[in-house]
């Protein structure tokens, strides 16, 4: 049942990211990114609500 534990551990971290954007929502910091500053494409953030990087930032971080 790997599986299905591995199936609740992904659910609880979208769940904790989804928590962390209403934070950053109420904070008026959603939608920038937390590297460069600036906004987030919206493209980027109907794709993944809860991105704190945008697309640049995440590719440029997993080069490091």
């Amino acid at each position: 049942s790997g599986i299905g534990i591995a199936c609740v551990a992904a659910q609880q971290k979208f769940i904790k990211g989804l928590e962390a954007a209403l934070v950053r929502i109420e904070n008026k910091t959603y939608g920038i990114d937390r590297e460069t500053g600036e906004l987030i494409p919206k493209e980027r953030l109907r794709a993944v609500p809860h991105a704190t990087l945008s697309v640049a930032s995440k590719e440029a971080r997993n080069r490091k």
